[in-house]
């Protein structure tokens, strides 16, 4: 399973043959999405608008791009203005079928590992939905103080009818062979970037230039260096006293490789374990033979807290985003 999800994501990022073959099924694809959203624009389907403005924080291709550390970034910087946000997720991973608040020490494999994570870190409340419209509605009902609400994903789910849109891009992997799915990592073609209120991306330094969104590109980069432990969180060190040692370090999420990197950019020395994303953690999954330490994303963290590990160590991220994005997106609420 992980060797397969890893070769389909890498034939994505460069031309073969047997993406040829797929290209009918990705017509079909883009055929499909196509009507889907005009038939929103249109009102043959129905969407609906909640009592309080709605911010969507997605992307146009598969694979970690870096939204969870936005939506965090965002609903911060909406605190320290003087909103009070909430947060929806479908809560991908999980098994939710109902709309379900999200505490922080929730069960991530029933409400989905983001979403648990997202309680924890965001201090506002969050609700799990398939129906991310029933999700803000329940949401609303319990937090009626709640004056705007953040969607984690749903740039596609158009039945939710949104004041402002971000889409956040990778700048490291850009869009891959620019193909929709299944040729291709996109869920949407390149041109939808250019309708919404603004991109985020992440690494930007590696896109300058490559990415036309009539001015409205914000850079985005992710910063840490200080560890916590898994089973302590209360206990903390700085990477640099790990270095020289045997460490392996994990990863279930959409790109595993940015978290691989960051790690080397910090001095460390490991061996990767790449698994897939949301991937569901056993204890035999990390006995790591000749390990002083395993490190992990805070995304599995959620998932392994209960493990009792004693030698894993979690690397907290924080966004850093053009502050101008949030001065537009503030100007956009308001009026």
């Amino acid at each position: 399973m992980v060797i397969v999800e890893n070769w389909i994501q890498k034939q994505w990022y460069k031309w073969s043959f047997w993406q040829l073959l797929l290209m009918p099924f990705s017509l079909v694809f883009w055929l499909l999405s196509g009507l889907r959203r005009v038939m929103y624009r249109v009102k043959l389907l129905r969407s609906y608008r909640v009592p309080v403005p709605v911010i969507v924080v997605g992307n146009i291709s598969v694979g970690g791009t870096g939204k969870t550390p936005c939506v965090l970034w965002l609903v911060k910087y909406l605190q320290q203005q003087g909103w009070q946000p909430g947060i929806i997720s479908r809560g991908y991973g999980g098994h939710v079928t109902r709309p379900l608040a999200v505490m922080p020490q929730g069960n991530p494999v029933e409400l989905g590992d983001e979403p648990v994570l997202l309680a924890r870190r965001s201090g506002c409340p969050v609700w799990v939905g398939r129906d991310r419209v029933a999700a803000a509605q329940a949401l609303l009902e319990s937090h009626p103080d709640c004056n705007v609400l953040v969607s984690d994903d749903g740039l596609q789910h158009y039945r939710l009818v949104r004041d402002v849109e971000l889409a956040v891009v990778d700048g490291a992997r850009l869009f891959g062979n620019r193909m929709l799915l299944p040729s291709g990592p996109l869920r949407e073609s390149v041109s939808r970037l250019n309708t919404v209120d603004a991109v985020v991306v992440n690494q930007s330094e590696t896109a300058t230039g490559q990415i036309a969104t009539n001015g409205q590109e914000f850079s985005m980069q992710l910063q840490g260096q200080v560890l916590y432990n898994l089973s302590h969180p209360a206990e903390q060190i700085d990477v640099k006293s790990l270095q020289g040692k045997q460490l392996h370090a994990v990863a279930g999420i959409g790109y595993p490789e940015r978290f691989f990197t960051h790690l080397r950019q910090l001095g460390l020395l490991f061996e990767a374990h790449s698994f897939p994303d949301h991937y569901v953690y056993e204890k035999d999954d990390l006995c790591f033979q000749n390990s002083d330490a395993i490190l992990m994303t805070e995304k599995d963290a959620v998932k392994c807290a209960g493990l009792g590990l004693e030698n894993a160590w979690v690397l907290a991220v924080d966004a850093i985003i053009d502050p101008a994005l949030g001065v537009k997106i503030i100007e956009k609420l308001r009026k």
